[in-house]
């Protein structure tokens, strides 16, 4: 049995060696750490995650007016007209004024207006209430994260698995975190447990945790009395809690009569200075603005203070001209943003539902169907091989003109600590439902054909005729394989 086990390890790892895939991607890691070939000072910056994705895809064709193509690794929504949609009233004016440099925190009328939203959503009748200066305007979600992460101490930081790709690189860059990993469970919908949570704050002194809500890849959604208890740990374990709640308008639990519904942290805070919440949201997915590169950090004064200390060395702040024209807009505005809620919620649903009945009629495992955000985390172990593995399922999709994202690549693995190959998410792909309907028809479509090619041909090879013409050559293998184990 010991000897049957070496084997299958060995035949494993070789098969490791031999996936094309795998060995592409961990040349591309290892480049990470290489000093530059003929610039002193400089590392060679390997590209990892959904650049890697769309670096690959691009290399075999991939153009974004190249319709022939279906992009399931979109990470931002589709940015037209929905049905329904509110009308946004945008104008801009170029003055004098906004050609200058903005506050690095952003222009006091935007961060009111912030304040003023998630008051009106999250906090009526509660006697503690936002106020401007416990907003921070950034530009982008990433600058409001690197904000936060060198405002942060020397800290041990909780972080979960499987999570957003970016954080990565932030648990990486900034030298004074700690990163502790947490295995999320598909038997839990991969949501956070609140008892858990606190039992590992406490046993391993994490001071510092980063989530995101709803999860990105899974869809996991915390809300109301869960996502109450975990606002509740934050201030009897004294431990702040980083909120990226960046598709929190996209939940699909909602009945008609709460449709536009929206879920925040901010709901269960209950001293705004105090708590040890802070929410990162933005433009980018919920108000599907992505290119406006406008986000926001919510927390308390002194966090926001710090940000702002932070931001005048990191990113200098965000554009003048948008802050000023979105803050001139009604897109802030409250009935606004629900009405825009609901048209975003009834449209996403659609697609999702949609896009999950067709995954499992092709033979996709949903663990979890995701009850947030557009992605959909999919399961592809029974798939005919190679295509019951992340990496050879992206790498086949891409020659069918396909492009989705490994699993693995939401293995969060700061300072790459980790071995690849035991990341336990191989066998997953992150699907995005951002892309217009028609196109994800025409990827859906790409991948019947695909997954029969391979359904026929793993018949074919094992087919009684095939196995017939195989059996002499599998004898003389055994034959070898028998003499080279005797020998040893």
């Amino acid at each position: 049995q010991k000897a049957a086990s070496a084997i299958l390890r060995e035949v494993r790892a070789q098969r490791e060696e031999d996936s094309i895939a795998h060995k592409r991607l961990r040349e591309e890691l290892e480049s990470t750490t290489k000093v530059h070939k003929h610039l002193p000072g400089f590392m060679e910056v390997g590209k990892t995650g959904v650049i890697y994705v769309m670096s690959r895809a691009t290399s075999l064709g991939f153009s974004y007016d190249n319709e022939e193509w279906s992009n399931f690794g979109q990470g931002a929504p589709e940015t037209g007209i929905l049905d329904g949609q509110p009308e946004r009233e945008f104008s801009a004016e170029f003055t004098p004024f906004n050609n200058e440099y903005a506050p690095v925190a952003g222009i006091r009328d935007l961060r009111e207006q912030i304040a003023n939203l998630y008051n009106a959503r999250y906090r009526q009748g509660k006697d503690s209430q936002y106020t401007w200066k416990n907003v921070c305007v950034c530009p982008g979600g990433r600058a409001a994260l690197a904000r936060i992460a060198a405002s942060a101490g020397n800290v041990n930081v909780g972080y979960f698995l499987p999570d957003y790709t970016a954080y990565e690189q932030i648990l990486s860059v900034f030298k004074s975190f700690v990163p502790i990993p947490n295995v999320l469970d598909a038997s839990s919908g991969y949501r956070l447990s609140a008892e858990s949570l606190e039992t590992e704050i406490e046993a391993r002194g994490v001071q510092l945790i980063l989530t995101s809500n709803p999860g990105n890849p899974t869809g996991a959604l915390m809300e109301r009395e869960e996502l109450e208890k975990i606002v509740e740990v934050s201030r009897k374990s004294h431990c702040s809690f980083i909120m990226d709640e960046f598709y929190s308008s996209y939940i699909y639990t909602n009945s008609e009569e709460e449709m536009g519904r929206s879920v925040s942290s901010a709901e269960f805070v209950e001293d705004v200075d105090c708590d040890p919440i802070i929410i990162v949201d933005g433009l980018t997915k919920n108000w599907r603005l992505p290119g406006w590169r406008t986000c926001w950090a919510v927390g308390p004064a002194d966090v926001i203070e710090a940000m702002q200390s932070a931001g005048s060395f990191l990113d200098g702040g965000a554009t003048h001209i948008l802050q000023d024209t979105v803050a001139r807009s009604n897109i802030l505005d409250p009935e606004f943003a629900k009405k825009d809620a609901t048209v975003l919620q009834r449209h996403f649903k659609a697609k999702r539902d949609f896009v999950l009945e067709r995954l499992k009629s092709l033979g996709f495992k949903i663990d979890a169907e995701p009850q947030g955000t557009f992605y959909i985390w999919a399961n592809v172990v029974d798939l005919p091989p190679p295509l019951n593995n992340g990496m050879e399922f992206f790498e086949n999709a891409l020659l069918y003109k396909v492009i989705c994202v490994p699993g693995i690549f939401f293995d969060i693995n700061p300072g790459k600590r980790r071995e690849l190959f035991h990341s336990p998410f191989h066998h997953y792909i992150r699907l995005s439902c951002g892309p217009p309907l028609e196109q994800l028809k025409k990827g859906l479509d790409h991948f019947e054909t695909m997954i029969t090619h391979f359904r026929t041909k793993l018949l074919v090879s094992n087919s009684p005729q095939v196995k017939a013409r195989g059996m002499v050559a599998d004898a003389v293998s055994a034959q070898e394989a028998a003499a080279d184990i005797a020998t040893d």
